[in-house]
């Protein structure tokens, strides 16, 4: 077991983590592995249990599995030796990478890279099942021009998921990430995006919460160079005694003029025991930019449950369809139809279940 030197929660972008949980996670006793299966589609597929390579169960396609350096935050330096990466050549287009994470209980660590050339073309879908304390690190080079699209679900039934992703964007660049956090387990996304001019970064998801789990982001996008342009689109939804946290900052450097940086941060509590942290960030050090940020928590609204009511449908149904509106915008980010399908699938679930 590793030995966890933890931030402490004094720090401000560590005050909603919930290292309690981490720790616990990393108790876990060990679990018998779920099955799961990939979805159809074409190229890579990775299969990881605990953190290692199934190699009967994968197919790496363009992938390979190398040593990779530690970094210096404080869970993604766990994530240190072997891991996957995938590198494409200018011009290049890859089939969508599929990587599935299984946890059996304990603690896994695992690094990845994803080095685009310029112009080259990339999906990457992860997912993460089982139970215990699954910690990542990956890093994202996006030369001129190259294009990223990655979908990231976390469906563990226990334990805790901290994912630390740095990435940064070339000339022209385009980053697309959605993140869904829609199992039990408690949940910790980390990102830091450096955006180089002309650059677009899109980084957004939704975090469901119910019980006493606790889930939360703290994603900061730094516009390094002018013309750039960032969004971040995050929903959360809290039911029962649960907590979401969504953290989202925006620094334009002093010559990045010309940024297009915008937030958009919103809270829906199913129950009023349930809470929703929200703290959009704007740190500007430039004079000609448009950036804008929104943060609201709320209730559904009774006046359209009151209608949907009246015509027939059952309150749990109304709730979830006023739910499932209020999610979809974050969800609806991802381009393959497919993918974004399989997303709404969980989502859909998740509200089954907790309404």
């Amino acid at each position: 077991m590793t030995l966890l030197e933890l931030p402490s929660t004094r720090a401000e972008a560590w005050r909603w983590a919930d290292l309690g949980a981490l720790s616990a996670a990393a108790a876990l006793a060990p679990v018998a592995a779920p099955e799961h299966e990939f979805l159809d589609l074409p190229g890579a597929r990775l299969l990881f249990v605990d953190g290692k390579l199934d190699e009967s169960r994968s197919k790496l396609d363009r992938v390979v599995i190398e040593d990779q350096a530690p970094g210096d935050h404080p869970l993604g330096k766990h994530a240190r030796g072997s891991g996957w990466a995938l590198r494409l050549d200018a011009d290049a287009a890859a089939d969508p990478v599929q990587v599935v994470h299984i946890a059996t209980g304990r603690e896994n660590h695992l690094p990845a890279t994803i080095d685009l050339a310029d112009d080259a073309v990339a999906q990457v879908v992860e997912t993460y099942v089982g139970a215990g304390w699954s910690n990542r690190a990956t890093r994202i080079r996006l030369g001129r021009s190259a294009r990223l699209q990655r979908s990231v679900r976390l469906l563990q039934t226990a334990g805790f998921v901290s994912l630390r992703d740095e990435a940064e964007l070339g000339q022209g660049a385009r980053l697309v990430a959605t993140f869904l956090g829609a199992g039990d387990a408690g949940s910790r996304i980390d990102g830091h995006v450096r955006v180089g001019e002309g650059g677009y970064a899109e980084v957004g998801g939704t975090l469901l919460t119910r019980g006493e789990q606790r889930q939360e982001c703290a994603v900061r996008v730094n516009h390094a160079e002018p013309n750039g342009q960032s969004h971040q689109l995050w929903r959360a939804v809290a039911a029962d005694r649960s907590t979401a946290s969504l953290a989202a900052a925006v620094e334009v450097a002093r010559h990045a003029q010309k940024t297009d940086g915008e937030q958009s941060l919103r809270g829906l509590l199913l129950h009023r025991t349930a809470t929703v942290n929200l703290k959009p960030e704007l740190e500007i050090f430039a004079d000609d930019v448009k950036c804008a940020h929104g943060a609201t928590v709320g209730e559904l609204d009774a006046r359209a449950l009151f209608y949907m009511q009246s015509r027939g449908i059952p309150r749990a149904r109304a709730q979830a369809l006023l739910t499932r509106a209020f999610v979809a915008d974050a969800l609806g980010r991802i381009g393959d139809e497919s993918v974004r399908a399989a997303f709404e699938a969980d989502a859909d679930a998740w509200l089954e279940t907790a309404l």
